[in-house]
């Protein structure tokens, strides 16, 4: 078996993490040439070259990356172990490390994860928020749990990934208190021709909903694509147009943000998926969100 120097390891992860040489021998109290030698030796030890020179600096290489994020989990391990062990076993946090996909309302995935947080066991929670595609790479290589995402992986991305259905529900459509009561007289054929502030076209909800706007007939003026939840909501607020959110947090939403509903269409629906490595779960925080979000919302 060979054995990786972690030395060498934590010279290349410093000199990644600073930038420079020079930085990194600052930083570890080394001369450059003894940090510059031993990054060597790891490159022979691994195969793979994890620097290149660009110009005057220093620029990590596909092989390099991978290795620095790697290191980054090693390192933040050795440092929840000192601290577990100064603070004794039982109060250790459990580490839960989430993806989390943009397109996921942000108040629905912090009402998923709060049964996390309620274990007895004390749980660190670390959420990484991005596209699902980059998500999935950390999954695979370990750097998450759990990744939770409104949308299934689908074709070749998805290697030695499994899905489990946390459950779906309907769409409630909400607005300013003035615009909801104009919008609410014969919903949903109202919504025709009203302005609508909608995530962008590349999320499941939109799918979702344009599928249905077309079984009703219905082509709302779509004022805004956007991204961002939080700005959807604050667009809606200033009462720019009609929303749409998950049926479970639409109350929060509500009062949150001063807005009415407009209805509810229990036939367009929001699927959460919880994405895995593991085709049965065994991670206890990964265990009770998912068994918890499957009671609430009726998954399988």
């Amino acid at each position: 078996m060979e054995w990786l120097n972690y030395h060498h390891l934590l010279y290349f992860w410093t000199v990644a993490r600073e930038g420079s040489i020079a930085r990194a021998a600052e930083v570890l109290n080394l001369a450059q040439p003894t940090i510059s030698t031993q990054i060597k030796q790891l490159e022979a030890s691994l195969g793979e070259d994890l620097l290149a020179r660009r110009g005057r600096g220093l620029e990590l290489t596909a092989s390099g990356e991978m290795v620095f994020a790697y290191a980054d989990e090693i390192f933040s391990l050795g440092r929840e172990l000192v601290g577990a062990v100064r603070l004794g076993m039982t109060d250790r946090p459990m580490r839960l490390n989430v993806g989390l996909v943009d397109a996921v309302p942000k108040t629905l995935a912090s009402e998923m994860l709060r049964p996390a947080l309620d274990l007895e066991r004390p749980v660190h929670l670390v959420v990484r928020e991005g596209k699902l595609q980059d998500l999935v790479a950390d999954l695979v290589v370990h750097r998450l749990d759990i990744l939770l995402s409104d949308s299934r992986v689908k074709g070749t991305d998805a290697p030695r990934v499994f899905h489990h259905e946390l459950g779906h529900c309907g769409v409630q459509f909400l607005a300013r208190p003035t615009l909801a009561r104009k919008l609410r007289r014969k919903f949903p054929f109202s919504l025709d021709g009203a302005p609508a502030i909608l995530p962008t076209e590349n999320t499941a909800l939109r799918q979702s909903l344009q599928s249905w706007f077309a079984l009703y007939g219905i082509q709302p003026q779509v004022i805004a694509d956007v991204e961002d939840g939080a700005l959807i909501k604050d667009l809606a607020e200033g009462g720019h147009g009609f929303i749409a959110v998950p049926e479970l947090v639409a109350a929060t939403v509500r009062k949150r943000h001063g807005l009415s509903l407009v209805g509810t269409a229990e036939d367009c629906r929001e699927t959460i998926w919880a994405i895995s490595t593991e085709r049965r779960l065994t991670h206890p925080a990964v265990q009770a969100v998912t068994e918890a979000n499957r009671l609430r919302m009726g998954g399988s």
